[in-house]
């Protein structure tokens, strides 16, 4: 589209160049960032339900002293449960979130992302609201019933590759994906310390209650305001839904005979998979475990644990947001190539990590252990502007289903690292038996830096190619050119 012909669009001349502008006071006119605000609550919702028995577990299984009526005083607890069976509880939900991100990406492909994603996380949510209710039945009842929140959940993830397919532009994938994916952190964020306090003001039981209302709410408004495609959408401007599908270098995002042997051999795919493997073990391990590590080593009461838990998540939340807009910087300047740019973010952020969490095992007190889990943690932020963008690099049409593959494979850190967790640390008040998970998960993210490192591409692969829907003759020629500078807000 020619700039003379943007009629809603501000035009500053500077030399030749006639370039669009948009305020940035009016993003939420781009109806693409609206659908990035809106999956942001997603994730953010998505995480909550997830997280929630983190905390809870700790409320649930802390001993505290009760007065009988002749003035006896006795410890009990709620739930008689040992570190093993915690560790079981905790990893439950994952048993179930490994079974469908093939199929959610699969599904998501067919039918697009939007139901899916709603109908994963609504689940979810009624589950969670019964969960105090199922919990008192007996264990077995609260690890069935976090298997099923895991196999709806499990859907999420690959499902919004489907959603960007249609709807990111090549050069704000990053950001329009990082703004969602950092709902994941907020929700962390602001629910550990969130459930605490509901935890010790009117019980454990009420942080299921709120937090399985809060996702109806969500998904009411999801359905309301989000459309499958921006040509299914009624609210956005031609200017928009005309840039969005001529950026996009495959033009139909359906996939049909899809190249499962391309696939599984691709080693760009398994850098990404092996990547996100990496990524997920520190991080699942510090979702399910940071809490108890707080409260045994560190010596925080329950409400503390529950702040500090989430600080990591904060700086992660907000990392995440200047790593999208950078990783995008870099391509639409043209400075880096998106190869390059993956792996950069990618590795720099992995190679932090391992230090920090290294440095983590040994300066434990309550400052010095805080800083590093929080820098270990939140430079995780780097490594997803690498590889959980990379998916709509070398096979757009395919994204959601690379996702899927990938958080399969990814999925296996939230089933084993709880459970060898609960092995290793049967003293939770030992040091020398958390620094061995310590150990662990700065190992992993080491490998996981040098084989993105060898084998990343961010090229559009041979296999993902469909000759009948490639990229316009302007945009092959200068695809920078193509880009820069092109966002439209709605013409009212």
């Amino acid at each position: 589209m020619k700039a003379s012909e943007m009629g809603s669009i501000e035009i500053e001349e500077k030399g030749e160049h006639m370039k669009p502008t948009v305020s940035p006071w009016t993003f939420w006119r781009m109806r693409r960032y609206v659908v990035a605000v809106l999956a942001f609550f997603g994730f953010f919702t998505s995480y909550a339900l997830r997280v929630n028995l983190s905390i809870a577990i700790v409320a649930m299984t802390e001993f505290r002293n009760v007065t009988l009526d002749n003035g006896t005083i006795i410890s009990v607890r709620d739930f008689d449960w040992d570190t093993k069976l915690q560790g079981y509880v905790l990893s439950s939900f994952f048993y179930g979130y490994i079974t469908t991100q093939l199929f959610g990406g699969y599904l998501a492909a067919r039918i697009g992302g939007k139901r899916v994603f709603g109908a994963g996380i609504a689940v979810t949510a009624l589950l969670t609201l019964v969960t105090p209710w199922i919990a008192s039945l007996h264990v077995y009842f609260l690890l069935a019933v976090r298997i099923i929140e895991g196999i709806f959940e499990g859907v999420t993830y690959p499902c919004i590759h489907a959603i960007w397919g249609k709807w990111a532009p090549p050069l704000e994938r990053s950001r329009l994906a990082t703004i969602a994916f950092s709902g994941s952190y907020i929700g962390t964020v602001v629910s550990m310390p969130l459930c605490s306090v509901l935890a010790s003001t009117l019980g454990w039981e009420s942080i299921f209650y709120f937090f399985g209302a809060v996702g109806i709410l969500w998904c009411l408004l999801w359905a309301w305001i989000v459309s499958d495609s921006p040509e299914d959408d009624p609210k956005i401007s031609k200017e928009e839904l005309d840039y969005i599908l001529n950026s996009l270098e495959v033009k139909s995002n359906k996939a049909t005979k899809i190249p499962w042997r391309s696939i599984v051999t691709s080693m760009p795919v398994w850098a990404i998979t092996v990547s996100h493997f990496s990524e997920n073990w520190g991080f699942y391990t510090m979702l399910t475990q940071l809490p108890k590590f707080m409260k045994r080593v560190l010596n925080f009461d329950l409400n503390a644990a529950g702040v500090l838990s989430a600080l990591p998540y904060l700086l992660m939340a907000i990392m995440t947001q200047f790593s999208g807009h950078f990783a995008d910087w870099f391509l639409v300047k043209g400075i880096l190539t998106t190869t390059q740019v993956r792996r950069i973010f990618n590795c720099s952020g992995f190679v932090a990590q391992t230090i920090f969490m290294l440095a983590a095992t040994y300066w434990l007190t309550p400052v010095g252990a805080t800083l590093c889990i929080s820098m270990a943690v939140g430079l995780g932020a780097f490594a997803w502007a690498g590889f959980s963008i990379n998916h709509l690099d070398i096979a757009p049409q395919y994204a959601s289903i690379l996702m899927g593959f990938g958080n399969t494979f990814a999925t296996i850190p939230g089933i084993v690292s709880p459970i060898i967790t609960g092995y290793l640390v049967t003293d939770e008040t030992s040091v020398v038996e958390w620094r061995i998970v310590f150990y662990i998960s700065s190992g992993i993210y080491l490998i996981g830096a040098v084989f993105y490192g060898t084998f990343v591409s961010g090229e559009l692969q041979d296999w993902a190619k469909d000759d009948g829907n490639v990229d316009s003759a302007e945009q092959k020629q200068n695809p920078h050119a193509f880009y820069e500078n092109r966002s439209f807000e709605r013409d009212d």
